[in-house]
């Protein structure tokens, strides 16, 4: 029971419980649907260049709206921010459901609406990362909710697309998109049904959305340990995640499998991140995951080489899950030390900076992808990804003992170290 108690000590607050039963049901829609949607554009077009271009316009707007997704994030109610997207999120889902399932359904339909999506998602990963910390009273146990919430992300990562796989080849795309419209239901009744005691942030009240964003922007290269996991992310992003769009062009092509195939294969994926999500939950201690972010990266890279390589369903799956494995260990932790390490009037511009480098350069690198596989074919696209990733995971790894020192004395200074340690001797070296 105290092993449970220890994995599960973030829901002891009870905003950060209501949030997280919304959260189970509503993300399980959320990747039924990114599994249709794949489906759909490649059943509609069977082109690799338009998946790309699908991918690209629902992620460019964390790019482009970054200068002020993150200052409103700091400067106006994060609950409200929260409630709007979700709702707004909803609509487009149930857009798509109704204009797949009446046969209206047009390529320029799916790109406009992916766009509307990303433009209310990029004011919605700020809001909703800095929101973790208004639910969540103790510091001491904001790594636990942040690895919860991966551990909730990738659940529904392991069930959606296997559920999407099964509903596209007995009932088609449009019931996933009208199931995932009916799951925000979810979030937003729990949304409603907090009690959020949250002082006006009024730093920024008399500042443009520019000079805030510039405010952040210095901040964060001025920090080393902030900095390199930023720039770590970004290159993920850039030239990791994009396998993500590929997935089915790769199961069509070299697997010779259908939409089953895909969600068992996003599956599997979800179960290796589902497993390191829980693992890092089961982290006692906040203190230490800087020191494990390149050696996370790495299997990233070496996961994703490893898949390129594979002709066979089952090496696949294992190699897939190897990589989310190693991605979203990576992810949480360097969700983690930002969050723990950032000062509290600049949570919303940092976070916004961290959805650029996690979800702002990933349109880039769908399209570079896109483009690169309709020459040189998946494989080998793939490959190189996982190349690079690897290389910027050594990188990494010189600059390990500066970031951790610089990261160190904040814990220090926060008085981190010296509950870390009294916990320690209280739980008798466990």
């Amino acid at each position: 029971m105290q092993r449970l108690d220890r994995l599960f000590r973030a829901l002891k607050h009870q905003n950060y419980r209501l949030y997280f039963s919304g959260q189970i049901i509503s993300l399980v829609g959320t990747w039924m649907q990114t599994v249709a949607l794949s489906w759909l554009v490649y059943r509609l077009t069977g082109s690799a260049m338009l998946l790309g271009l699908v991918a690209f316009v629902s992620q460019i707007p964390s790019f482009l709206f970054a200068p002020i997704t993150g200052v409103v994030a700091d400067k106006f109610n994060r609950h409200r921010i929260i409630l709007c997207t979700q709702t707004l999120a909803m609509a487009q889902a149930l857009i798509l459901a109704i204009l797949v399932l009446f046969g209206r359904i047009e390529v320029w339909h799916i790109i406009a609406l992916s766009a509307f999506l990303g433009i209310v998602n990029a004011f919605d990963m700020p809001a909703r990362q800095s929101f973790v910390i208004e639910i969540v009273e103790r510091k001491e146990d904001l790594a636990n909710a942040i690895a919860l919430n991966s551990s909730i992300f990738n659940s529904a990562r392991l069930i959606g697309p296997s559920v999407a796989g099964i509903f596209i080849a007995a009932f088609g795309e449009g019931i996933c998109f009208l199931l995932n419209a009916l799951s925000y239901l979810a979030v937003i009744a729990a949304l409603l049904a907090m009690k959020i005691n949250r002082k006006p942030a009024d730093t920024l009240a008399h500042k443009k959305p520019g000079s805030g964003f510039k405010e952040g922007l210095a901040y964060v290269f001025g920090f080393t340990p902030i900095k390199y996991i930023l720039m770590l992310l970004a290159l993920g992003s850039l030239l990791g995640m994009p396998y993500t769009v590929l997935m089915p062009v790769f199961v069509k092509g070299v697997l010779k499998g259908g939409p089953r195939t895909l969600g068992f294969l996003m599956g599997c994926s979800g179960a290796g991140a589902l497993c390191a999500a829980l693992l890092l939950a089961w982290r006692k201690h906040v203190p230490g995951p800087e020191r494990n972010i390149p050696l996370f990266s790495g299997l990233f890279g070496l996961g994703l080489m490893a898949f390129s390589f594979s002709r066979v369903l089952a090496v696949s799956a294992i190699c897939i899950a190897a990589a989310s494995f190693g991605l979203i260990s990576q992810m949480a932790s360097s969700n983690t030390v930002i969050q723990t390490v950032v000062d509290d009037d600049k949570r919303g511009r940092v976070m916004a900076l961290y959805s650029l480098a996690f979800m702002g350069m990933a349109p880039f690198g769908s399209l570079l992808a896109g483009w690169l596989a309709s020459r040189i074919g998946a494989p080998w696209t793939i490959f190189l990804s996982g190349s690079v990733v690897l290389c910027g995971a050594v990188v990494f790894k010189s600059k390990a003992g500066e970031i951790s020192s610089r990261v160190r004395t904040v814990y220090r200074n926060l008085g981190l170290l010296d509950r870390e340690a009294t916990a320690f001797g209280e739980a008798g070296g466990l």
